[in-house]
Protein backbone atom coordinates (compact mmCIF):
# COMPACT_ATOMS: atom_id res chain seq x y z
CA UNK A 1 0.00 0.00 0.00
CA UNK A 2 1.27 3.52 -0.84
CA UNK A 3 0.47 6.88 0.32
CA UNK A 4 -0.42 8.67 -2.09
CA UNK A 5 0.19 12.96 -2.52
CA UNK A 6 -2.33 15.00 -1.44
CA UNK A 7 -1.32 18.20 -3.65
CA UNK A 8 -2.24 16.68 -6.84
CA UNK A 9 -4.73 16.95 -9.19
CA UNK A 10 -6.21 14.06 -7.59
CA UNK A 11 -7.44 16.85 -4.55
CA UNK A 12 -9.68 19.18 -6.59
CA UNK A 13 -11.85 16.11 -7.60
CA UNK A 14 -15.65 16.65 -6.68
CA UNK A 15 -16.38 14.22 -3.51
CA UNK A 16 -19.56 11.70 -3.57
CA UNK A 17 -20.82 10.48 0.18
CA UNK A 18 -20.90 6.58 -0.30
CA UNK A 19 -21.40 3.91 1.73
CA UNK A 20 -19.07 0.99 0.94
CA UNK A 21 -19.52 -2.76 1.28
CA UNK A 22 -16.59 -4.50 3.05
CA UNK A 23 -16.92 -7.97 4.67
CA UNK A 24 -15.96 -7.52 8.58
CA UNK A 25 -13.39 -8.18 10.67
CA UNK A 26 -12.88 -11.81 11.84
CA UNK A 27 -13.09 -15.61 10.26
CA UNK A 28 -15.95 -16.09 7.96
CA UNK A 29 -16.90 -19.12 5.24
CA UNK A 30 -16.91 -16.65 2.42
CA UNK A 31 -18.77 -17.69 -0.54
CA UNK A 32 -20.84 -16.01 -3.39
CA UNK A 33 -23.78 -18.05 -5.26
CA UNK A 34 -25.48 -16.61 -7.71
CA UNK A 35 -28.55 -17.59 -9.51
CA UNK A 36 -30.78 -16.01 -12.43
CA UNK A 37 -31.44 -11.98 -11.17
CA UNK A 38 -29.84 -12.60 -7.62
CA UNK A 39 -26.74 -13.00 -5.80
CA UNK A 40 -25.46 -13.49 -1.97
CA UNK A 41 -22.91 -13.69 -0.09
CA UNK A 42 -21.92 -15.66 3.07
CA UNK A 43 -19.85 -14.13 6.00
CA UNK A 44 -20.88 -10.91 7.54
CA UNK A 45 -20.50 -7.73 5.78
CA UNK A 46 -21.48 -3.86 6.75
CA UNK A 47 -21.54 -0.60 5.09
CA UNK A 48 -18.67 1.92 5.97
CA UNK A 49 -19.31 5.39 5.43
CA UNK A 50 -16.91 6.95 2.17
CA UNK A 51 -16.05 9.00 -0.18
CA UNK A 52 -15.85 8.36 -4.10
CA UNK A 53 -14.57 10.84 -6.01
CA UNK A 54 -15.37 11.89 -8.80
CA UNK A 55 -12.65 11.37 -12.40
CA UNK A 56 -14.57 13.05 -14.99
CA UNK A 57 -13.21 16.33 -15.24
CA UNK A 58 -9.64 14.68 -15.19
CA UNK A 59 -10.14 11.50 -17.40
CA UNK A 60 -7.41 11.79 -19.06
CA UNK A 61 -5.28 11.15 -15.93
CA UNK A 62 -5.43 7.61 -15.27
CA UNK A 63 -3.69 5.11 -16.44
CA UNK A 64 -4.03 1.38 -16.31
CA UNK A 65 -0.58 0.14 -14.74
CA UNK A 66 -0.97 3.33 -12.45
CA UNK A 67 -4.43 2.70 -10.78
CA UNK A 68 -5.82 -0.01 -12.33
CA UNK A 69 -8.07 1.59 -14.37
CA UNK A 70 -8.98 3.72 -16.83
CA UNK A 71 -11.86 5.43 -18.71
CA UNK A 72 -11.69 5.99 -23.04
CA UNK A 73 -14.48 7.05 -25.72
CA UNK A 74 -15.32 3.89 -28.14
CA UNK A 75 -18.71 3.95 -30.62
CA UNK A 76 -20.17 0.87 -30.70
CA UNK A 77 -21.77 -0.33 -33.43
CA UNK A 78 -24.72 -2.08 -30.96
CA UNK A 79 -27.84 -0.14 -31.30
CA UNK A 80 -29.67 -2.30 -28.17
CA UNK A 81 -28.06 -3.96 -25.66
CA UNK A 82 -31.00 -5.78 -25.24
CA UNK A 83 -30.78 -7.39 -28.20
CA UNK A 84 -29.13 -10.45 -27.27
CA UNK A 85 -28.21 -12.23 -30.86
CA UNK A 86 -26.65 -8.88 -31.79
CA UNK A 87 -24.34 -8.83 -28.74
CA UNK A 88 -23.69 -12.35 -29.41
CA UNK A 89 -22.42 -11.47 -32.81
CA UNK A 90 -20.48 -8.55 -32.79
CA UNK A 91 -19.68 -6.85 -29.09
CA UNK A 92 -16.98 -8.89 -27.65
CA UNK A 93 -15.13 -8.86 -31.24
CA UNK A 94 -15.38 -5.00 -30.82
CA UNK A 95 -13.77 -5.32 -27.10
CA UNK A 96 -10.94 -7.37 -27.92
CA UNK A 97 -10.50 -4.89 -30.58
CA UNK A 98 -10.49 -2.27 -28.52
CA UNK A 99 -8.86 -3.77 -25.57
CA UNK A 100 -5.76 -4.06 -28.01
CA UNK A 101 -5.57 -0.81 -28.46
CA UNK A 102 -5.58 0.36 -25.00
CA UNK A 103 -3.56 -1.58 -23.76
CA UNK A 104 -1.15 -2.86 -26.56
CA UNK A 105 -2.01 -6.54 -25.98
CA UNK A 106 -0.43 -9.04 -28.72
CA UNK A 107 -3.98 -10.73 -27.94
CA UNK A 108 -6.75 -10.65 -26.55
CA UNK A 109 -9.75 -13.18 -25.76
CA UNK A 110 -13.48 -12.47 -24.46
CA UNK A 111 -14.90 -14.96 -22.20
CA UNK A 112 -18.62 -13.45 -22.36
CA UNK A 113 -21.15 -10.25 -21.30
CA UNK A 114 -23.43 -9.50 -18.63
CA UNK A 115 -25.89 -6.84 -18.22
CA UNK A 116 -26.18 -5.59 -15.03
CA UNK A 117 -29.13 -3.27 -13.88
CA UNK A 118 -30.38 -1.52 -10.56
CA UNK A 119 -33.86 -1.99 -11.25
CA UNK A 120 -36.27 -4.23 -9.74
CA UNK A 121 -35.22 -7.91 -10.62
CA UNK A 122 -37.51 -9.54 -8.14
CA UNK A 123 -39.94 -11.31 -10.89
CA UNK A 124 -36.89 -12.56 -12.28
CA UNK A 125 -35.11 -13.87 -9.60
CA UNK A 126 -38.20 -15.99 -8.33
CA UNK A 127 -38.25 -17.61 -11.97
CA UNK A 128 -37.26 -21.92 -11.45
CA UNK A 129 -34.06 -22.40 -13.85
CA UNK A 130 -32.15 -25.36 -14.62
CA UNK A 131 -28.82 -24.97 -15.56
CA UNK A 132 -28.06 -21.66 -15.14
CA UNK A 133 -25.14 -20.20 -17.00
CA UNK A 134 -23.82 -16.89 -15.01
CA UNK A 135 -23.37 -15.43 -18.90
CA UNK A 136 -25.13 -13.16 -20.89
CA UNK A 137 -28.41 -12.32 -18.61
CA UNK A 138 -29.03 -9.71 -16.47
CA UNK A 139 -27.97 -9.64 -12.80
CA UNK A 140 -28.10 -6.98 -10.20
CA UNK A 141 -25.32 -4.35 -9.62
CA UNK A 142 -22.67 -5.81 -7.39
CA UNK A 143 -22.37 -5.24 -3.64
CA UNK A 144 -19.09 -5.06 -1.97
CA UNK A 145 -16.27 -4.04 -2.89
CA UNK A 146 -13.97 -7.15 -4.47
CA UNK A 147 -12.16 -8.17 -7.37
CA UNK A 148 -13.64 -10.78 -9.62
CA UNK A 149 -10.27 -13.35 -9.26
CA UNK A 150 -8.15 -13.96 -6.74
CA UNK A 151 -4.55 -15.44 -7.53
CA UNK A 152 -5.16 -18.86 -8.57
CA UNK A 153 -8.44 -18.32 -10.06
CA UNK A 154 -6.32 -16.04 -12.65
CA UNK A 155 -3.49 -17.91 -13.62
CA UNK A 156 -5.89 -20.62 -14.30
CA UNK A 157 -8.33 -18.77 -16.44
CA UNK A 158 -5.73 -17.08 -18.00
CA UNK A 159 -4.19 -20.52 -19.01
CA UNK A 160 -7.27 -21.83 -20.29
CA UNK A 161 -8.09 -18.96 -22.73
CA UNK A 162 -5.27 -18.88 -24.38
CA UNK A 163 -4.92 -22.85 -24.82
CA UNK A 164 -8.54 -22.61 -25.98
CA UNK A 165 -8.36 -19.00 -27.85
CA UNK A 166 -4.77 -19.14 -29.52
CA UNK A 167 -3.42 -22.98 -29.54
CA UNK A 168 -0.96 -22.68 -32.26
CA UNK A 169 0.53 -19.16 -30.42
CA UNK A 170 3.80 -19.26 -28.94
CA UNK A 171 2.60 -18.87 -25.34
CA UNK A 172 3.09 -15.48 -23.55
CA UNK A 173 5.17 -13.66 -20.75
CA UNK A 174 2.33 -11.49 -19.57
CA UNK A 175 -1.99 -11.51 -19.18
CA UNK A 176 -3.98 -9.15 -18.00
CA UNK A 177 -7.57 -10.13 -16.88
CA UNK A 178 -9.71 -7.29 -16.97
CA UNK A 179 -13.59 -6.33 -17.65
CA UNK A 180 -14.46 -3.50 -20.10
CA UNK A 181 -17.78 -1.83 -18.87
CA UNK A 182 -20.15 0.75 -19.80
CA UNK A 183 -23.44 2.05 -19.35
CA UNK A 184 -26.21 2.35 -21.56
CA UNK A 185 -28.78 4.18 -19.82
CA UNK A 186 -29.42 7.79 -19.82
CA UNK A 187 -27.33 9.41 -16.75
CA UNK A 188 -26.39 10.17 -14.02
CA UNK A 189 -27.01 6.79 -12.80
CA UNK A 190 -27.94 5.95 -9.63
CA UNK A 191 -25.91 3.12 -8.57
CA UNK A 192 -23.02 3.72 -10.63
CA UNK A 193 -19.49 1.85 -10.89
CA UNK A 194 -16.87 2.84 -8.31
CA UNK A 195 -13.26 1.91 -8.59
CA UNK A 196 -10.05 1.70 -6.68
CA UNK A 197 -6.48 2.72 -6.89
CA UNK A 198 -5.23 -0.17 -7.25
CA UNK A 199 -2.49 1.40 -5.06
CA UNK A 200 -4.02 1.82 -2.01
CA UNK A 201 -4.91 -2.06 -1.06
CA UNK A 202 -3.10 -4.81 -0.22
CA UNK A 203 -3.55 -8.48 0.79
CA UNK A 204 -3.56 -7.56 4.38
CA UNK A 205 -7.31 -6.91 4.06
CA UNK A 206 -8.43 -9.59 1.49
CA UNK A 207 -10.11 -12.89 1.72
CA UNK A 208 -11.17 -15.37 -1.01
CA UNK A 209 -15.00 -15.71 -1.63
CA UNK A 210 -15.51 -18.97 -3.58
CA UNK A 211 -18.08 -19.13 -6.43
CA UNK A 212 -20.92 -21.61 -6.68
CA UNK A 213 -23.26 -21.10 -9.48
CA UNK A 214 -26.86 -22.57 -8.84
CA UNK A 215 -30.19 -22.71 -10.09
CA UNK A 216 -31.59 -22.40 -6.58
CA UNK A 217 -29.84 -20.91 -3.33
CA UNK A 218 -28.92 -23.28 -0.22
CA UNK A 219 -30.25 -22.53 2.99
CA UNK A 220 -29.54 -22.87 6.23
CA UNK A 221 -26.27 -24.52 7.27
CA UNK A 222 -26.06 -25.81 3.82
CA UNK A 223 -24.90 -22.29 2.74
CA UNK A 224 -21.42 -22.99 5.08
CA UNK A 225 -21.50 -26.67 5.11
CA UNK A 226 -17.85 -27.78 3.94
CA UNK A 227 -17.20 -28.28 0.41
CA UNK A 228 -14.22 -31.07 -0.71
CA UNK A 229 -11.37 -29.00 -2.01
CA UNK A 230 -12.67 -25.70 -2.27
CA UNK A 231 -9.65 -23.62 -1.60
CA UNK A 232 -8.40 -25.28 -5.47
CA UNK A 233 -12.49 -23.75 -6.54
CA UNK A 234 -12.50 -20.80 -8.52
CA UNK A 235 -12.98 -17.56 -6.25
CA UNK A 236 -12.63 -13.98 -6.01
CA UNK A 237 -10.97 -11.78 -4.04
CA UNK A 238 -13.12 -9.83 -1.58
CA UNK A 239 -11.58 -6.95 1.37
CA UNK A 240 -12.04 -5.56 4.40
CA UNK A 241 -11.79 -2.06 5.46
CA UNK A 242 -8.93 0.43 5.29
CA UNK A 243 -9.83 4.08 5.57
CA UNK A 244 -6.60 4.43 3.06
CA UNK A 245 -8.67 2.90 0.21
CA UNK A 246 -9.14 5.47 -2.53
CA UNK A 247 -12.39 5.26 -4.75
CA UNK A 248 -13.10 7.20 -7.78
CA UNK A 249 -16.42 7.02 -10.03
CA UNK A 250 -17.31 8.76 -13.55
CA UNK A 251 -19.99 10.37 -13.11
CA UNK A 252 -22.64 10.96 -15.82
CA UNK A 253 -21.21 8.04 -18.09
CA UNK A 254 -22.94 7.90 -21.98
CA UNK A 255 -23.01 4.77 -24.05
CA UNK A 256 -19.33 6.00 -25.63
CA UNK A 257 -17.68 5.99 -22.32
CA UNK A 258 -16.11 2.69 -21.30
CA UNK A 259 -14.17 1.89 -18.17
CA UNK A 260 -11.25 -0.06 -18.27
CA UNK A 261 -10.20 -2.13 -14.94
CA UNK A 262 -8.06 -4.78 -14.05
CA UNK A 263 -8.95 -8.07 -12.15
CA UNK A 264 -5.26 -9.41 -12.35
CA UNK A 265 -1.98 -8.73 -14.04
CA UNK A 266 0.47 -11.09 -13.92
CA UNK A 267 3.18 -8.16 -13.67
CA UNK A 268 3.05 -7.29 -9.97
CA UNK A 269 5.85 -4.44 -10.74
CA UNK A 270 2.48 -2.12 -11.69
CA UNK A 271 -0.65 -2.06 -10.25
CA UNK A 272 -2.18 -5.49 -11.33
CA UNK A 273 -5.56 -5.39 -9.43
CA UNK A 274 -8.89 -2.76 -9.30
CA UNK A 275 -11.16 -3.76 -6.59
CA UNK A 276 -14.46 -2.24 -7.55
CA UNK A 277 -18.71 -2.30 -6.34
CA UNK A 278 -21.46 -0.26 -6.95
CA UNK A 279 -22.43 2.20 -4.69
CA UNK A 280 -25.41 4.48 -4.48
CA UNK A 281 -24.63 8.02 -5.72
CA UNK A 282 -26.90 10.69 -3.74
CA UNK A 283 -24.83 13.44 -5.16
CA UNK A 284 -27.34 14.41 -8.32
CA UNK A 285 -31.23 14.55 -7.47
CA UNK A 286 -31.93 13.24 -10.75
CA UNK A 287 -30.04 10.09 -11.16
CA UNK A 288 -32.11 7.28 -13.32
CA UNK A 289 -32.15 3.29 -13.26
CA UNK A 290 -28.60 2.14 -14.28
CA UNK A 291 -28.14 -0.52 -17.20
CA UNK A 292 -24.76 -1.68 -18.06
CA UNK A 293 -22.72 -4.39 -20.32
CA UNK A 294 -19.37 -5.76 -18.85
CA UNK A 295 -17.24 -8.10 -21.00
CA UNK A 296 -14.89 -10.33 -18.93
CA UNK A 297 -11.17 -11.20 -21.00
CA UNK A 298 -8.08 -11.42 -20.76
CA UNK A 299 -5.01 -9.52 -23.03
CA UNK A 300 -1.66 -11.36 -23.61
CA UNK A 301 1.16 -10.02 -24.13
CA UNK A 302 3.89 -12.64 -26.17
Amino acid sequence: MVTLATDDIEQTARQAPALIRYLDEGAFVTRRYVSQGAEINTGDYRDYPAVVRDGMPIRDHFSLDTHGFLIASHETAIADFHDKAAVDAGYQREVEALVAKLTGADKVATQGWMIRTSGDLTARAQEKVEGYVHSGGIQPPAGEAHVDYNVLTGERIAARVYGQAFPDGPGYKRYVCFSLWRTFSPGPQDWPLAVCDGRTVSDAETASNTLFVVDQFPEGDALTAPVEGEDQMTAATIFRHRPEHRWWYFSNMAKDDVLLFKFQDSDHSVTWRCPHTAFHDTSFPDAKIRESIEVRGVAFFE
